[in-house]
């Protein structure tokens, strides 16, 4: 929808501006769920991945990452088996240092990445609540760098900041529905 409205190129900062705006209250509903093992593993990574993210994002647009991302969502129904299967593969809380790596680079480059993680944090036993907080955990210490890349890079500016904080106090509203639907 954002890039229906505004230019393909200020997708990423503004829907990353939107999901940061939202973390805070997420943060706050389900704060004793997280799971420090494992963003102690991530966040470091995604500091990176956000860094270089942000440079490689002001110097070039590269549209054919999408469709790879695209194919990766679909395939975790099947790796699941629609639902059938807890675990696909096995899963280590340090195999998120490359994934807090190159999720947060691909999520600079693009915005929302949505739920590619999801297989990683299941097939680490993590549903619901827990999936939720670590994975909002993980995504605010790493949108802290991805904010700060694009601010410091000029990617992010002026009227683009209000488009980011309407997006935000949507899904915030969304976050405190949702939450009273998961219990």
């Amino acid at each position: 929808v954002v890039g229906f409205y505004l230019s393909p190129a200020v997708v990423a900062p503004v829907v990353n501006l939107g999901n940061m705006i939202r973390r805070p209250a997420r943060l706050i509903l389900f704060w004793q769920h997280i799971d420090w093992n494992i963003v102690k593993y991530y966040v470091p990574f995604a500091i990176a991945g956000a860094v270089l993210g942000g440079w490689v994002f002001v110097q070039l647009q590269a549209d054919w990452l999408q469709v790879l991302l695209g194919v990766f969502l679909i395939s975790t129904v099947f790796q699941f088996r629609f639902g059938k299967k807890k675990q696909s593969f096995p899963m280590k809380a340090a195999y998120f240092m490359p994934l807090g790596f190159v999720v947060t680079f691909i999520s600079t480059l693009f915005g929302a990445t949505g739920a590619i993680l999801n297989p990683f944090y299941l097939n680490m036993g993590l549903v619901k609540e827990r999936m939720i907080a670590t994975k909002t955990a993980n995504s605010f210490l790493a949108g802290l760098a991805q904010l700060s890349s694009y601010a410091f890079l000029g990617a992010l500016k002026g009227e683009l900041w209000l488009y980011g904080l309407a997006i935000g106090l949507g899904a915030t509203i969304g976050n405190i529905i949702g939450k009273r639907q998961l219990q």
